[in-house]
């Protein structure tokens, strides 16, 4: 596997430095969050090129311009598109045919950058400025009603997608995912105090035999058990977050 020199055992980053490895090579990359270089979208596939866990000729998107800004960025040489995962070709844009729609929203649940409108049992459309062209939306559609067409004929790569553009498809994805991230917190605290409210509904009810007091703790023993792993789970959330946060303090303060 070629090694990036900016990871490479004679010059292993420290985690500040990797940190800004990782912004300055996601700053590169597209933003279409299309999942073709292997990964769930261009952050997690920056993390990896800055460790040397994939290398840089991932994205199709990006194409050779792409290949050619992150090879002068690591200092290393330029390489040929990885065939596996795609070819460059012109952007394409999605379009729905509104009279197959039947509106079950999958595409909208696929959307990385919410370039889809509609609602529940309702046609959608795709609102064209913000679509990024990642195709995610085609495959979960059950009657086959999205197609991709090309809306830079002859324009590949960065040719056919602005630094501009690419800038805003991050800031919609980035706020997708705080949004999405949000609403399941927002729920597991629904759910959190709906088990709680049970468990005193439960703790209060009269048991006359030992068969009914063995089934109130049976019942009391599963809530609780189911309790305790979401208060772990938004812990560790909590942990995580925390660590994110300190590391960007610490790259902050280093800039």
């Amino acid at each position: 596997m070629l090694l990036l020199s900016a990871v490479s055992k004679k010059n292993i980053p420290s985690p500040v430095q990797l940190a800004q490895l990782v912004d300055s090579i996601e700053a590169l990359l597209p933003q279409t969050q299309c999942t073709k270089c292997g990964f769930s979208g261009c952050r997690p596939y920056a993390e990896a090129i800055a460790d040397g866990s994939a290398l840089y000729n991932q994205c199709p998107p990006g194409g050779q311009q792409g290949i050619n800004r992150l090879a002068q960025l690591l200092h290393a040489p330029v390489i040929p598109l990885n065939p596996i995962n795609g070819v460059e070709r012109p952007r394409p844009r999605a379009v729905i045919d509104e009279a197959v729609c039947i509106g079950c929203t999958l595409c909208i649940q696929a959307c990385p950058a919410d370039a889809i409108i509609g609602a529940a049992k309702q046609m959608h459309t795709i609102i064209e400025d913000l679509c990024t062209g990642c195709d995610l939306c085609v495959a979960p559609c059950p009657v086959d009603c999205i197609s991709m067409v090309d809306v830079t004929p002859g324009k590949t790569g960065w040719d056919a997608w602005t630094q501009q553009q690419a800038d805003e498809a991050r800031q919609r994805h980035d706020f997708r995912s705080a949004r999405l991230t949000r609403e399941k917190q927002e729920n597991d605290d629904r759910l959190a105090a709906k088990a709680a409210e049970k468990l005193k509904v439960i703790a209060a009810e009269v048991t006359n035999s030992p068969e009914q007091k063995a089934e109130q703790e049976r019942k009391k023993a599963i809530i609780q058990a189911a309790i305790e792993r979401a208060r772990l789970k938004k812990e560790q959330q909590a942990n995580e977050q925390a660590e994110s946060n300190q590391a960007a303090s610490k790259q902050k303060d280093v800039l």
